[in-house]
């Protein structure tokens, strides 16, 4: 499997349940808290553990990842032909983490995170740090809680995740030819820890991949704006094309309409035809034109999205321009040469 072995970083392996991976995260999370563990390479280490949890704990994430490895993630290969699907991590592991654990860093509330972590984590998959702020400086152990305090946590409705925030991505057809990196700065509204709203401004970063097709999808998930008892929204970006003077866009094809006139229809021409980038082409036509007419050239489109080493097709469509009038002796040359 090509890139990141995201089993190996949970210490997992290839057949571990929901539960597992679960309990793997927490531990590993816990462990490399940028927060608690202040050695060199915590912090990219907590990143990683993210985003491999994120990918392992979603069933269809999952499924793409076992079959494709982490590039076919990122190619929009979701296992049954679709383009639409383009995983990216979001890249903030504190947003993976409070939405595991209810709480961006939850050490503060054990004896400022003098505990460990092992005898506090162990049990079950519903733990919440912010429920046990009650302990205050008394040592505790879940197994040891008192039983209407079990009972309230057991049954503790899980939070919901506010819908999705949808946004248009404009890319010019160069754009997609050559494929770009795009910045879009968002304002969001964070909980701060006196539980007041902070207006955030944060950069998005999207790496647009040459030959991704119109409504292609990329999202960034958790970046909504907090709210107390929800998760964030995703937020959703999807590809549009903006207007060209010289194509418009077929899939992987590009269209051209080229205008010719009457007599050069009718007797020839050779004639120059743009080209998203390089020099236009010459394009001789000898035969006649017929109005709607098409001439397809072969490699001169947009990368296929899936191999970005091939090519569609230009295709040139021909618009005959008929003349507005004729003079008498202009119509009786023509009836005398024409069939």
């Amino acid at each position: 499997m090509m890139g990141k072995d995201y089993y190996k970083v949970l210490g997992i392996s290839n057949d571990a349940s929901e539960s597992e991976i679960k309990k793997a995260y927490r531990k590993m999370a816990l462990k490399y808290h940028p927060d608690k563990n202040k050695s060199p390479g915590a912090e990219e280490k907590f990143k990683e553990i993210a985003e491999a949890y994120e990918v392992l704990i979603d069933p269809n994430k999952r499924k793409i990842y076992d079959l494709r490895g982490e590039q076919g993630l990122r190619n929009g290969a979701d296992g049954g032909g679709s383009e639409d699907f383009n995983y990216m991590f979001h890249g903030d592991p504190r947003a993976t983490f409070e939405a595991f654990f209810g709480n961006a860093s939850p050490f503060s509330n054990f004896f400022g995170g003098g505990m460990d972590d092992e005898m506090l984590f162990d049990d079950g998959e519903s733990f919440h740090p912010g429920g046990f702020g009650m302990f205050g400086n008394h040592s505790f152990h879940p197994h040891h809680m008192p039983q209407h305090v079990s009972e309230q946590r057991s049954f503790k409705r899980p939070l919901q995740q506010d819908p999705p925030i949808q946004r248009d991505l404009k890319v010019s057809l160069e754009d997609i030819n050559r494929g770009c990196t795009k910045k879009m700065k968002i304002t969001r509204k964070r909980l701060g820890h006196d539980g007041y709203s902070v207006r955030e401004d944060k950069i998005l970063t999207i790496d647009v991949k040459k030959g991704w097709k119109e409504g292609t999808k990329i999202t960034f998930p958790r970046e909504g704006d907090e709210r107390s008892g929800t998760i964030p929204s995703d937020i959703v970006f999807t590809i549009k094309d903006l207007p060209h003077k010289d194509f418009k866009r077929d899939g992987s094809n590009i269209i051209c309409n080229k205008k010719v006139t009457l007599r050069e229809a009718l007797t020839g021409v050779t004639t120059k035809i743009p080209r998203l980038e390089g020099p236009p082409l010459t394009l001789p036509c000898f035969d006649i034109i017929k109005p709607g007419a098409q001439k397809r050239l072969k490699g001169e489109g947009l990368p296929l999205p899936k191999q970005p080493n091939r090519r569609g097709d230009l295709i040139v469509q021909f618009d005959v321009e008929f003349p507005d009038y004729l003079t008498s002796s202009q119509k009786s040359g023509l009836r005398d040469c024409l069939p």
